[in-house]
C-alpha cells in the first residue's frame, strides 16, 4: 500500500472520530459543554481535511476551533458583542477568498458555491454560539450541517459526511428530548 493511501485511510479514521465527539456535542444540557465537544471535533476534522488536502474544510476548522475556545469564555471575553462578529465575518469572508488565492482552487462557478457552503455552516454556527443556549446551537446546526454535508460531500470526507448525517439526527433528537421536555439549560 502507497503512502498516499496510508494517508487517506488515517485522514477518514480521524474524521470518524471527530463525528463521533461532534455527534455528542449535540445532546449536551449546556452551552459551554456543546461548544467544548465541538472544540475537540474541529481540532480533529481540522487535522483531516488538511491529510485530505481539501483546505477550506482544514482553514474553516482551524477557524472553528479559535472561535470555539472564545466562546466558551465569551462573558470574560464578551465574544458576543458587534465587534467580535466583525472580525469573525470578515476572517469567514478572508477564508473564503484564501481558497482562490493562497490554496490555487481553481475558481469556477461550481467551485464558489462549493467552497461558500462552509462558509455559510461557519456564519450560522457563529450565531448559535453567541446566543445563550444549547438550544441555540443546535438551530445553527439545522443550516451548519447541510450546509458543510455539500462540501464534505465535494470532498470526499466519510467521516465527515456521516458527522453530518448523525448530527443532523442528533439535532432532531436534543430537539426532542431536550428542547421539547424543557431540559435545555442557558448555563454557559
Amino acid at each position: 500500500m502507497d503512502s498516499a493511501k496510508i494517508i487517506e485511510i488515517i485522514a477518514q479514521a480521524i474524521s470518524i472520530a471527530a463525528m463521533v465527539v461532534y455527534f455528542l456535542s449535540y445532546q449536551q444540557k449546556k452551552q459551554r459543554t456543546a461548544i467544548f465537544l465541538q472544540l475537540i471535533a474541529t481540532t480533529l476534522f481540522s487535522t483531516s481535511f488538511f491529510m485530505l488536502g481539501a483546505m477550506m474544510g482544514f482553514i474553516l476548522n482551524v477557524v472553528s476551533a479559535v472561535r470555539a475556545v472564545l466562546f466558551m469564555f465569551k462573558k470574560q471575553l464578551k465574544t458576543d458583542n458587534l465587534a467580535w462578529l466583525i472580525v469573525f465575518m470578515t476572517v469567514y469572508a478572508a477564508c473564503y477568498v484564501m481558497t482562490f488565492t493562497v490554496f490555487k482552487t481553481e475558481f469556477t462557478p461550481l467551485n464558489a458555491l462549493l467552497e461558500l457552503c462552509p462558509v455559510i455552516g461557519m456564519v450560522a454556527t457563529h450565531f448559535g454560539f453567541r446566543a445563550k443556549s444549547a438550544k441555540a446551537v443546535r438551530i445553527s446546526g439545522l443550516v451548519n450541517e447541510p450546509a458543510w454535508m455539500v462540501y464534505n460531500i465535494a470532498a470526499f470526507s466519510i467521516g465527515a459526511i456521516a458527522s453530518n448525517i448523525f448530527s443532523i439526527t442528533s439535532i432532531i433528537i436534543g430537539f426532542i428530548r431536550l428542547d421539547k421536555k424543557g431540559k435545555s439549560t442557558d448555563e454557559q
